[in-house]
């Protein structure tokens, strides 16, 4: 075991001093963050366009003194229930032909009250709304409301309620959590995605120059996984710890901030580290299983249709994971938990809803386990397909398929 973690060492500093001094390296950095800066920009873009779509407006007919209750009103509500409860509305001074009015307003005529939907005319005890039908019954709910707070208002007969403030509840609390739950899933799924494929790429490159047959007559292959490995996964914290200086440095020179989510149930700093250890495990245990498939590619094409069905699996099983977060301790959720692929994002929520850490010891073993394990069968499909290496076997189904089987009787 000491030979094999030295020699995995060796083919770590190896690999890793190989990929950060390359030229391909500064362009791999740089990559995400221009396809990241885009669709910011363009989500910004379309939320806005789409905010100015979905914000209808309202032109109101009324004298100039029933006007200014509906603003106060619209004010109000808004505060209570949100800018985008109700719609807009545009004061418009009443005129003598009041239906060639509402007609030119419909119509676009009136350039001053801009784009209108529809018009709220009459007055506070005989409303009339004018428009399309689609505007009349989207928007008939909050125009009676408003005007009925104008009246409760006047009259006086706003209902007091006592106000008993208290600094948490379960129900908000969990609800809360919940969000940090699916917001560390996803973002550890992404993650993972974009980083662990470069396995493939770089044990294909080093099979199509023979590098990988010189090292395998001097070193375990074993050892040549373990290190191929950890020397992605150093690179790939590299990448993240990049990624997240220039969010953070863009952050802090054009404002804004990242958004708030609640504090997970173990406290930022372990959730932080535990969020670190999953995602290693989540990339080892991908990047082991891509090894594998690696070993038996022998081109770029053939990595691509291999690896289609594993990167499938891995968006259902992310799935499961997601769907088994509001399931804490029901059968869907401990399948998610046990199941080595899926357990790194249903621990992770776990640690943003449940305050037990020893729960976590016991899962980060179960997937170092299973991590072993598949290296060591990616590494029996290497020398059983590729190396041609090891006693002749009779086997026959799967034990075909991972290189193992009972050693056969020599023929005489």
């Amino acid at each position: 075991m000491s030979e094999t973690i030295r020699a995995a060492w060796v083919i770590a500093r190896r690999d890793f001093a190989a990929i950060i001094f390359s030229k391909t390296f500064f362009f791999f950095l740089l990559g995400p963050l221009f396809p990241v800066a885009l669709g910011v920009a363009a989500g910004g873009l379309a939320g806005q366009v789409q905010r100015d779509i979905d914000q209808p407006s309202i032109a109101i007919v009324m004298d100039r003194e029933e006007q200014q209750l509906l603003e106060i009103a619209h004010k109000d509500l808004s505060e209570r229930l949100g800018q985008r409860a109700l719609p807009a509305l545009t004061m418009v001074a009443v005129r003598s032909d009041t239906q060639a009015q509402i007609a030119a307003l419909l119509a676009g005529e009136y350039k001053d009250a801009g784009k209108v939907d529809a018009v709220l005319s009459g007055s506070l005890e005989t409303p009339i709304l004018t428009g399309p039908p689609d505007a009349i019954r989207s928007w008939e709910g909050e125009l009676s409301l408003l005007i009925d707070h104008i009246a409760t208002a006047n009259a006086g007969d706003l209902t007091a309620i006592d106000i008993v403030e208290v600094e948490q509840s379960v129900g908000v609390e969990q609800e809360q959590q919940l969000k940090t739950a699916q917001a560390a899933q996803t973002l550890l799924f992404l993650l993972t995605m974009l980083l662990a494929g470069m396995v493939l790429s770089n044990l294909v490159e080093e099979k199509t120059n023979k590098i990988i047959e010189i090292l395998a007559a001097a070193i375990p292959i074993d050892a040549i996984f373990l290190g191929k490995l950890f020397a992605m996964l150093a690179m790939a914290m590299i990448g993240i710890a990049v990624w997240a200086s220039a969010i953070f440095l863009v952050l802090a020179i054009f404002g804004g901030g990242l958004p708030e989510l609640p504090v997970p149930a173990i406290g930022w700093p372990l959730f932080i580290l535990l969020g670190i250890i999953y995602f290693s495990m989540a990339y080892l245990l991908l990047g082991s299983l891509f090894l594998g498939i690696g070993s038996l590619a022998t081109t770029v094409r053939e990595v691509q249709t291999l690896s289609m069905p594993v990167t499938m699996g891995q968006v259902l099983v992310f799935f499961i994971a997601v769907y088994s977060v509001t399931k804490m301790g029901e059968p869907v959720e401990w399948g998610a938990v046990l199941f080595p692929f899926s357990s790194p994002f249903a621990m992770l929520a776990r640690a943003a809803q449940d305050g037990d850490v020893l729960q976590h010891i016991v899962a980060l073993a179960w997937q170092v386990g299973w991590a072993y394990l598949i290296i060591r069968m990616g590494a029996n499909i290497f020398k059983r397909n590729v190396m041609k290496s090891g006693p002749q076997t009779k086997k026959s189904g799967i034990l075909a398929f991972l290189g193992m089987g009972k050693p056969a009787k020599a023929v005489k």
